[in-house]
This record gives C-alpha cells, structure tokens and sequence, in this order.
C-alpha cells in the first residue's frame, strides 16, 4: 500500500536542523553552511527561540573581505537578518509553495511558539509536490 502523500509542512520539514547563535563566528557558519549543504540557516537564542536568519550570500563577502585583510571574521549577529519568514509545522504544502513564487529564500524556519522545531527548504516542497502528483 502506498504511503500517503504529504500535506503539510510537519509532514516534510527537518527536525535536526543546522542552527547558529549570534555569538558564532562568520567562519564556524560557512564551514557548517558546506557541511550541511544549505543556503542559509536560522540563528536562534539559548532557548531555540528565532532570533534571525543567515545565508551564504550574507557573508560571502565580509568573509572574503576579512581574509584578503588577514582579521577576524565578524560575528552572525553583526551580518544577521532579523526579520525571518518562517512557517508553522501546519501550514499547507500547497500555500507554502505558493509563497514562495513571490518570496525568494531558499530554506524557511519551522516554527512552534516562537521556537525554531526545524526547517523546510525549497527542494523538500518541490518533492513532496511531486509526490502529492503521483498520488
């Protein structure tokens, strides 16, 4: 018997995902950002709670920068966006896909209560589309 298709966003996103602390250096970040192959991750608090958000575009170059200038690489929290599009753990496969025909990030934060509880990326609802067609 086929498994049911998904439909809503707890249904595909990553529980154990790849997260930051304002306090991490801009290096720690794009060595995990290559571990983990992502495009951008969220930078939360002590106690999980969404903080802001931060891709590989927004250290790209104050990286390059500190290391053609042999300093330090700043912290997240001094590159970091503070305002994050998230989503809940409920929302619908199929109006979180239409978001994202207007709205450009690659990863969103899953949130419960303000709390990151995982991430869903672009691919994740390009996939489970696919399999809501074989359906």
């Amino acid at each position: 018997m086929p498994s049911k298709a998904p439909t809503i966003v707890r249904d595909i996103m990553s529980r154990d995902c790849y997260r930051v602390t304002a306090n991490t250096s801009v290096t720690t970040l794009a060595e995990g950002l290559a571990l983990h192959r992502l495009p951008g991750v969220p930078v939360v608090d002590s106690h999980d709670h969404l903080i802001g958000f931060i891709s590989e575009q927004d250290v790209l170059g104050k990286l390059l920068e500190s290391a053609y200038l042999n300093e330090e690489p700043p912290l997240v929290r001094e590159l970091m966006r503070h305002e994050v599009l998230s989503v809940t753990p409920n929302k619908s496969i199929t109006d979180l896909a239409q978001e994202m025909l207007g709205s450009k990030p690659k990863v969103y934060p899953v949130t419960e209560q303000e709390r990151l509880v995982g991430i869903v990326t672009r691919r994740d609802v390009l996939t489970a589309i696919l399999r809501m067609r074989r359906a």
